[in-house]
């Protein structure tokens, strides 16, 4: 019996905590169980794992998404009743603001409070969160759950988010302004007669790799 090559992506956005969105399964095996956005790697169609991860998210979800990253690997007799599979999982962000261009089946949830998931995408949701956190210590990732426009107060909100912790203003902003990471939009700020904040955007959103530190968040950042 051939081995069964499928994607799964875990599609994650803040919204205002961090959610993985789910679908109930069309057809057997588990039927009706909710599951990842995933299917079949397509071998005529698909350059390689990340060309079909970004198929299946189009095909599944109808979101384009700023981020997409492979995780990892599963595999094994037991994970799919119909054989001996594998899945190259990956991890994708969406900004909340982009979600209402998604499919209308799509469920969110609270990835610390998940419901019963079909296989072992509970397994694959789980390190795919723990990658999202762990790379939000010292990478630019969290940048893309922002939307295209957003004030340096809610970047920092996203990261804080993240990482369940607060950080240091002063220390956080020290440290984006040294990356040289994001451009302000020239003459757009938040409404508001007091202090409105200026609105920035990354200098180029082709970047989704850049990195800030290794130290981005160490203890000169992390609030008293």
């Amino acid at each position: 019996m051939p081995i069964l090559c499928t994607v799964d992506v875990v599609l994650l956005t803040l919204n205002p905590q961090l959610q993985v969105a789910l679908l109930p399964r069309d057809r057997a095996p588990l039927a009706g169980a909710l599951a990842l956005p995933g299917g079949f790697i397509h071998a005529d169609e698909d350059a390689d794992p990340l060309a079909a991860a970004a198929r299946m998210l189009r095909a599944k979800t109808g979101l384009d998404c700023p981020y997409l990253e492979q995780l990892a690997t599963f595999g094994g007799p037991g994970r799919d009743p119909r054989g001996w599979s594998i899945s190259v999982a990956h991890v994708a962000l969406v900004p909340a603001d982009l979600l209402a261009r998604g499919a209308a089946g799509l469920r969110w949830h609270p990835v610390d409070a998940l419901p019963a998931l079909a296989f072992d995408h509970a397994q694959i949701v789980a390190q795919a969160v723990a990658r999202v956190r762990s790379k939000s210590q010292y990478s630019s990732l969290p940048v893309h759950l922002c939307g295209e426009r957003f004030t340096l107060p809610q970047l920092q909100a996203v990261y804080e988010a993240l990482l369940g912790e607060p950080l240091n203003k002063v220390s956080f902003r020290r440290r984006i302004d040294e990356m040289d990471l994001l451009e302000p939009i020239e003459g757009e700020r938040t409404g508001g007669a007091h202090r409105p904040a200026q609105l920035w955007r990354l200098k180029d959103r082709r970047r989704g790799a850049l990195t800030l530190t290794d130290r981005l968040l160490g203890p000169a950042v992390l609030a008293p």
